[in-house]
């Protein structure tokens, strides 16, 4: 595992690296010998301390200055703390990153080297600025206070959630000057849409002293709205009492929007193909019905014949009746419940979730007379949405089907191949209807963009496949051209 796929984690456990860190004996001895205030050190420099160092990697440029760990070294500094102390201390803290590691069983050569790397990368700008004087220190954290003000959304609160300052950058995102926020209570950006049970959870999470990250949709000065992905955390007096609480936020806006659209886009995918799926259930209803009506036919033409109908007779008649609605009561089960929204991600066979795909489109494949050859070569189980994964499998296969009806197409082939390599599993889908056109290629996973002639095609299909592939189950799809015809090869991470 790389770093910056090893950084998720981090994210999710920073309590744990900060315990860890924290539990050093070396730095136990620090704080002793030097009398540091180990609750502020925990709760504010510490946590700061690895935010930076989570975004250095995450950005992969120069290291720019943080204006909270200026501040922790301006603190230190004030301690009369050594500078091979400090590296004690910012050692210990990569120690607990690789400590960490090895009880997640994220250990890899190649990963120790990154948090090396990153680490060496971080501690030569703090060692540089910790030589300079606490006059240089201080102009180091004037600038970088500039730079937050001009950039980063930031705001400040008294205990009882009143503003006591905003950033430039709040301003500008919400529309309202300077003075027409402080002294008011973040009620004022407060949008309608989201839930008081989230503002609960903050102010309990806040108070007990910890830190509160979400996603919060303001409410800008003209009415309109923007999201923002917030970090709140209290600030501490020397003596560890909350007297304050700071909250910073990165505008996520676009973000949304777009998501919003794609949400938008898979719902009229799944319209499309709601209109297909009550199609083939037409066509599997249509043998069983036929069979209904013969079986109803029998019944005077038997009494005609025999002049009565007996009680065996009547009661096979009533069985193969049946049998014939139950098979009509379970298509419309099958479908329904694949046309249900997916709560939580299933661990599966890949086979068991391609067979149901392809039992879905069985009777199409029947009567155009289409040959699936299915290999399967994996044999561990993935998460995924079920019914999603099932949707993409149905659209590629019913797509190669469509194709090699139009180009008419005599022996018709749909090779499906799945496998596992360098932990991904891997679904290969070949058709023989002689492949799509080089220059729309690169355009067949757009949204609209159909290569269909005729009116059957929304353009939506391979759009909500790449959607479900690569954002909702973190993987990837691709197309090709072979000697026989199109190949879509989809690429799933195994847990």
């Amino acid at each position: 595992m790389q770093l910056k796929e090893f950084i998720e984690i981090i994210e999710k456990n920073k309590i744990t690296i900060i315990r860890t860190w924290i539990n050093s004996s070396k730095i136990k001895e620090l704080i002793d010998n030097y009398s540091i205030n180990e609750e502020l050190f925990i709760k504010r420099y510490s946590f700061g301390f690895l935010e930076h160092y989570i975004k250095t990697i995450k950005n992969d440029e120069k290291t720019q200055n943080s204006a909270v760990v200026v501040d922790f070294l301006k603190y230190l500094k004030k301690q009369n703390l050594r500078v091979n102390e400090l590296f004690v201390l910012f050692i210990a803290f990569k120690d607990a990153l690789v400590d960490f590691a090895f009880k997640t069983e994220n250990q890899s050569l190649e990963l120790f080297q990154e948090i090396n790397f990153y680490f060496q990368k971080v501690f030569l700008i703090i060692l540089d600025i910790y030589s300079k004087s606490i006059e240089q220190v201080e102009n180091a954290l004037t600038k970088s206070i500039d730079i937050v003000d001009r950039y980063v959304i930031m705001s400040r609160t008294n205990l009882q959630g009143i503003i006591t300052s905003v950033s430039s950058a709040f301003c500008k995102i919400s529309g309202y000057e300077a003075y027409e926020l402080i002294g008011k209570s973040h009620n004022i950006i407060r949008h309608p849409d989201m839930p008081k049970e989230l503002f609960e959870d903050l102010w309990r999470t806040i108070k007990s002293g910890n830190m509160w990250q979400g996603e919060i949709k303001n409410l800008k000065k003209d009415g309109s709205f923007y999201w923002v992905k917030t970090t709140i955390h209290p600030n501490f007096d020397n003596n560890g009492v909350i007297i304050s609480y700071d909250a910073i936020r990165e505008d996520i806006t676009s973000q949304k929007e777009l998501v919003s659209q794609q949400n938008l886009l898979i719902e009229q995918s799944k319209s499309a193909a709601l209109g297909e799926m009550i199609s083939m259930i037409a066509h599997q209803w249509r043998q069983p019905l036929q069979a209904v009506s013969i079986l109803i036919q029998k019944l005077p033409l038997l009494k005609m014949i025999k002049g009565e109908l007996s009680d065996e007779m009547l009661d096979d008649v009533v069985k193969q009746v049946s049998l014939q609605l139950d098979y009509m009561s379970k298509t419309i089960d099958d479908f329904r419940d694949y046309f249900k929204p997916n709560k939580k991600k299933e661990e599966v066979y890949i086979e068991n979730v391609i067979n149901k795909s392809l039992d879905f489109l069985s009777y199409l494949f029947k009567i155009n007379s289409v040959k699936i050859n299915y290999k399967n070569e994996s044999t561990s189980e993935i998460q995924i949405y079920l019914n999603e994964m099932v949707q993409v499998f149905i659209n590629l296969a019913k797509n190669s089907c469509d194709a090699m009806i139009e180009n008419n197409i005599e022996n018709r082939v749909i090779d499906i191949h799945t496998y596992e390599k360098d932990n991904y599993l891997y679904i290969e889908f070949e058709d023989n209807a002689g492949g799509i056109k080089e220059n729309v290629l690169s355009k067949i996973f757009e949204a609209y963009f159909s290569t269909k002639n005729n009116k059957n095609g929304t353009g939506l299909g391979l759009y909500m496949c790449k959607a479900i592939i690569e954002q909702h189950s973190l993987g990837k799809i691709n197309a090709y051209n072979t000697p026989k015809g199109a190949k879509f090869i989809v690429q799933l991470p195994l847990k």
